[in-house]
């Protein structure tokens, strides 16, 4: 099993890439499935910040699919001999924003992989950098962090949650339900049975309910922003995945303005007010 992961690091400079288009059809369905207006926007129209997680998407054949919704391992990802998959949290930085009609592509480089020993047993985290360019400019540099980890043991002790701020300038309630799931997972082609599988996501991995996605609610922490400062423009933003959300219970996203004027703390925080997701804007 050690020479399986030692073997991983030979990954690390491995790269893809993928093409596309911001299409205004995704655009509109993505605006619906946060209860924003649907229309369809005209050309040129700015993209939000994340939204281009539905553009240059990468398409795994059905035989190419794995147990867990996934694609298999070892196309470009590497061969994690662990079960459980979960994107931990990114780094992003914007020079200006992509816009409907631009032809765009994807440069994914494999910049670290690094087993570790945790509580919880073997860890291995994999940083992927992306490069979102249009006309070869890069607009968008995003660092993804994914961990992969062992099934939970009987015995293990969880993770000690951490309370969100008492206090919030900005919040908003969501009720995530199987619809607004399955709605994500559709527009993002992301076909991992946590999020839409009920019977797999308890009966297989064990969770009380089908998993609010990583990206989504970081989506709809900058979907917040966009309603309190509509004219902000975006240029960094970075999250961190702290604890699971489920379908079926109340999620509040909150915001707070720092006092340099430029910098927002967002974050993401369960029923209970333990803190789900953390994150930083920087705007202009």
């Amino acid at each position: 099993m050690q020479e399986s992961f030692d073997s991983l690091k030979d990954w690390v400079g491995r790269s893809e890439t993928m093409a596309g288009e911001v299409t205004a059809a995704e655009f509109a369905s993505l605006s619906a499935t946060l209860d924003r207006s649907p229309e369809t926007p005209e050309p040129g129209t700015p993209l939000p910040p994340l939204w281009h997680w539905l553009y240059c998407i990468p398409l795994f054949r059905a035989s190419d699919i794995e147990a867990d919704g996934h694609g298999r391992r070892g196309k470009f990802l590497p061969p994690v001999p662990l079960p459980r998959r979960m994107w931990a949290g990114s780094q992003l930085s914007w020079t200006g924003p992509l816009r409907v009609g631009d032809a765009i592509q994807r440069v994914s480089t494999i910049e670290e992989v690094t087993p570790k020993q945790g509580k919880s047993g073997t860890l291995v985290f994999v940083r992927v950098r992306h490069r979102i360019e249009r006309d070869g400019q890069a607009l968008i540099s995003e660092f993804q962090d994914i961990v992969y980890r062992e099934a939970p043991r009987a015995d293990a002790t969880p993770p000690a949650p951490r309370l969100a701020p008492p206090a919030a300038a900005w919040r908003r309630e969501w009720r995530p339900d199987d619809v607004l799931l399955f709605r994500y997972s559709a527009l993002t082609f992301n076909a991992h049975r946590i999020h839409f599988d009920r019977r797999y996501v308890t009966e297989v991995e064990g969770y009380p309910g089908l998993i609010v996605h990583g990206p989504l609610t970081a989506t709809l922490l900058l979907d917040l922003l966009r309603w309190e400062r509509p004219e902000a423009h975006v240029v960094s933003f970075e999250f961190r995945a702290l604890r699971p959300l489920f379908d079926g219970r109340p999620l509040h996203v909150c915001g707070e303005p720092l006092p340099d004027g430029k910098s927002i703390h967002l974050w993401a925080q369960d029923e209970q007010g333990w803190l789900a997701t953390d994150a930083t804007a920087v705007i202009r």
